[in-house]
């Protein structure tokens, strides 16, 4: 398989158990630290109504888990990654994950939810906002993590 093919792979299984991760997170472990329960798939069913007109349960699965499979992950290839390969090589990858799951975060909650959906910015700073930015910062550093260890035992 192309090398190009074979870094692609890597990055959906990345997306896959990142999304898996964030959902462990945001359904079990959040609620069982007394947080807030994570509801992405509403959150996403909100975005796919604004964009389309028209509410679809299908369509909203099929946004949450495209973004977290396959979009998030190829954000960070082809944004975040080469800036912090060209700007900040030396800070570690855990550090560049925590930013990365914060800016993931103030993607889903301020530009989706807000800007696109019409809902309050942050939703309103609630508990669900900090579960969220920890759910964010979880799928991060489980995605980070899996394609910086297959990068480096690659080597």
């Amino acid at each position: 398989m192309p090398i190009a093919a074979n870094r692609f792979m890597l990055l959906i299984l990345a997306g896959a158990l990142a999304t898996a991760a964030f959902e462990i997170y945001g359904q079990a472990i959040s609620p069982l630290l007394g947080g807030a329960n994570l509801a992405p798939v509403p959150l996403a069913g909100s975005v796919f109504k604004s964009i389309a007109g028209f509410a679809s349960k299908p369509a909203s699965y099929i946004l949450h888990y495209f973004a977290g499979v396959v979009c998030y992950p190829l954000g960070f290839a082809l944004i975040a990654r080469p800036l912090w390969q060209k700007l900040a090589p030396a800070v570690p990858w855990y550090v560049v994950a925590v930013a990365f799951g914060c800016a993931q975060w103030v993607f889903a909650l301020y530009i989706l939810a807000h800007l696109v959906a019409g809902m309050p910015a942050f939703l309103g700073f609630t508990g669900i906002t900090w579960a969220a930015l920890w759910g964010h910062i979880v799928y991060a550093l489980t995605a980070i993590g899996i394609t910086q260890h297959f990068a480096v035992t690659r080597r």
